[in-house]
């Protein structure tokens, strides 16, 4: 609701305001006294582009304030135009972008006249009033709608990414499979590089060794003069003296297990010559394991250790891109699953949106006729577009057509702006109940009509007023005399200086300019007469 206007050194106006009441609020003024100038100031104020060349003749600026609520809360929005160029919007104080000013004011007020700020002119806003219009019916169904929408759209979201996180671990999946085939294969074992050097040296030696290993062998153990064969008899030689000699049978003991160890060792010796006797490894494969030991190493770790940690991981990598796969396939299915209740609820939605363009169609053409638009013709038209939305698949578009045989064209298509304001207070008697808009503001709505149209036109002003404020220009009496709150815009010269000013008319003061608007300058007692009995109607 808008409770103030306030416009100084704007085209003829120098300092005006105006109070602006709940209800219907008529102005009222002669020919050329700037009742447009009104319209312009609130226009400016609702966000419609600026023009310097309204700034008054003289003034440096012009400033155009207006006090409108919303939502129980009050707004100070101010324009100010100055001669350099600059245009300044403020809400409360604060500057503002002239975007940020029209969003706040779309919710506010709609002017309905020669005007383009017009929100049912705006086809984007079609559906919404569609889907007003059966609120407790489509409500439901539109927020499931949305909700589904999200859902899919979510996992969608999350699909994308996992695959894009998929394509790319692939691509390093192919590297790693290999790497880990490699080292499976060689199948490594913990410790195997020092055993295999070990047995490097010893097969480049083995001849040295063999040989050595072979003469320890026959000194220990040989049929002649061996090691084992001495200890042997000596122990013989104590054993026979041990019984009368205590130093001997300690000694016979102590070369008795020289004798077994000896003869341990000596196996031991036996069995390293014969290994090296019989060894079927050759240089050539040691050295061939080694290389390949070593190749490993440079590549995925400096001890076989850390390769076989490597492969570790690398399977634990491979397993996770092998879930990450599982976990896209199970996410394609619930997306095909929301995606089907998407469609059925949207396709269900859709249905409901027609039957309610159905019905408001049917009462809109009934307000139209009321008009006197008796060769009018609407259509609300619902076609699909081709994607989902949060709002479903549709698209609305209110068509009109004023004469007989002219098609169906969109409501910013017509031409005639007191026609145009006519059409939009029909629309506005049906769907100003919910769509949101506080104020209406109407100019030119009594162009080319009188008599009985210009009654009834009135009386869809008043009724529409009951739950919306109006503010409407006019110069028929039949519609002033309906107003709640009359206004008078009055026009003076002063030498070389012209200035409108605005008044708030008092009951009397409105039978005299209702019996104007009837007579004409000369106000006879005939038409102050009329003028009440028009008001009392």
């Amino acid at each position: 609701m808008i409770n103030h206007l306030s416009i100084k050194n704007f085209a003829i106006i120098e300092d005006a305001e105006i109070n602006f009441n709940k209800g219907l609020n008529i102005i009222t003024g002669e020919s050329g006294s700037g009742k447009s100038v009104v319209v312009e100031a609130m226009s400016l104020a609702l966000g419609c582009r600026a023009d310097s060349s309204y700034i008054r003749t003289g003034a440096e600026k012009a400033v155009i304030q207006m006090v409108a609520e919303y939502l129980h809360t009050e707004y100070v929005i101010t324009r100010e135009l100055s001669t350099n160029g600059k245009n300044i919007c403020k809400i409360n104080g604060e500057i503002v972008s002239l975007s940020q000013l029209q969003e706040l004011t779309g919710k506010i007020a709609d002017i309905h006249g020669q005007y383009d700020n017009q929100s049912l002119l705006d086809s984007s806003r079609h559906l919404d009033l569609v889907d007003k219009y059966e609120k407790n019916t489509i409500a439901p169904y539109k927020s499931k709608v949305s909700e589904l929408y999200n859902s899919y759209r979510e996992i969608t979201a999350r699909i994308n990414k996992r695959q894009e996180t998929l394509n790319e671990l692939n691509r390093k999946k192919e590297l790693m499979e290999f790497e880990y085939n490699e080292i499976i294969s060689a199948d490594l074992m913990p410790g195997e590089d020092a055993d295999l050097t070990e047995r490097l040296t010893e097969e480049k030696n083995k001849e040295k060794i063999y040989r050595g290993f072979e003469e320890a062998y026959n000194l220990c153990s040989g049929e002649e003069s061996s090691i084992l064969s001495h200890v042997n008899a000596i122990q013989s030689s104590l054993k026979d003296i041990k019984d009368i000699s205590k130093d001997a049978a300690e000694l016979e003991y102590e070369f008795s297990d020289i004798y077994y160890r000896l003869d341990d060792i000596i196996s031991r010796v036996r069995r390293s010559k014969d290994r090296l006797s019989y060894s079927s490894d050759s240089l050539d494969d040691i050295l061939g394991r080694l290389d390949t030991i070593n190749f490993l190493k440079r590549k995925y770790g400096n001890t076989i250790d850390d390769i076989l940690n490597y492969a570790d991981k690398l399977k634990s990598e491979i397993g996770k891109i092998d879930n990450l796969d599982s976990d896209i396939s199970s996410m394609l299915i619930e997306q095909e699953r929301i995606g089907e209740m998407l469609k059925r609820t949207t396709d269900q939605l859709s249905e409901l949106r027609k039957r309610s363009a159905a019905s408001l169609e049917e009462k809109i053409q009934k307000e139209l006729s009321d008009l006197k638009f008796d060769n009018a013709k609407v259509s609300i038209e619902i076609t699909r577009m081709d994607k989902y939305t949060a709002n479903g698949i549709d698209r609305a578009e209110f068509l009109i057509s004023t004469n007989v045989g002219e098609p169906l064209k969109p409501l910013s298509k017509i031409a005639s702006g007191g026609e145009m304001s006519r059409i939009m207070l029909a629309f506005k008697n049906i769907i100003g109940e919910y769509d949101g808009i506080g104020t209406m503001i109407f100019d030119e709505i009594d162009n080319g009509i009188s008599g009985q149209t210009a009654s009834v036109v009135g009386k869809k002003l008043l009724d529409i007023s009951e739950k919306h404020q109006i503010i409407s220009i006019t110069h028929l009496p039949q519609i002033a005399a309906l107003g709640n709150n009359n206004y008078k815009i009055i026009k003076e010269s002063y030498g070389f200086t012209t200035n409108a000013t605005i008044k708030h008319l008092t009951e009397h003061e409105k039978v005299e300019e209702i019996a104007r608007l009837l007579s004409g300058d000369s106000i006879t007692d005939v038409a102050l007469e009329n003028a009440k009995a028009l008001i009392n109607y």
